[in-house]
């Protein structure tokens, strides 16, 4: 049986509401979904529960895929990686919200002390690149998007955007060691 049909016949089974179906699309597809979470937080324990949150949108939203719009796993993908990326905004949103004695207080260290390491203006170290390293970077890091989604939106070989990434990298790393 070719996997297309196969993956169609799983599809229109877990649109009918068939948790067995659903338990084999998790099976096949769960292992690369949680590597991608798991690029994106990093932590094993984070990226269980993306996933987890992730296959409850999938399994609530299925009806929703549309075939002739992309492939499943791409489908699926995106959810993973926008749960994460949902997370990750929610936990700086979290942790910038401060009480006003912290404000005043880590107001007074920090003037005191000079410049504080943890407020690093990132984007004016990503400026200082070349044009190219810094279209790519902002496309992926701070976009979010995937290599080869920057590949697609920039017209370039995915191998041209890994090269770009690794020389920004290897120059920031530079610039952040350089930094006092």
């Amino acid at each position: 049986m070719d996997e297309n049909h196969e993956i169609s016949q799983l599809l229109d089974a877990v649109k009918s509401g068939d948790k067995i179906a659903f338990k084999a699309l998790y099976d096949k597809y769960g292992g690369a979904l949680y590597s991608l979470a798991k690029k994106v937080v990093t932590s094993d324990e984070v990226a269980q529960d993306i996933l987890q949150e992730a296959m409850i949108k999938i399994w609530n939203n299925i009806s929703h895929y549309d075939e002739s719009k992309g492939r499943l796993f791409t489908w699926m993908a995106r959810i993973v990686k926008n749960t994460a990326i949902d997370f990750l905004r929610k936990k700086s949103v979290r942790y910038e919200i401060q009480s006003s004695e912290a404000i005043v207080s880590n107001y007074e260290r920090d003037s005191h002390m000079g410049q504080n390491p943890d407020t690093l203006d990132i984007h004016q170290h990503v400026n200082s690149l070349i044009p190219e390293q810094q279209q790519v970077i902002d496309i992926l890091y701070f976009k979010g998007r995937t290599h080869q989604e920057a590949s697609d939106e920039l017209a370039l070989p995915l191998g041209t955007i890994k090269t770009r990434v690794r020389a920004a990298m290897k120059e920031l790393k530079r610039i952040f060691e350089a930094t006092p």
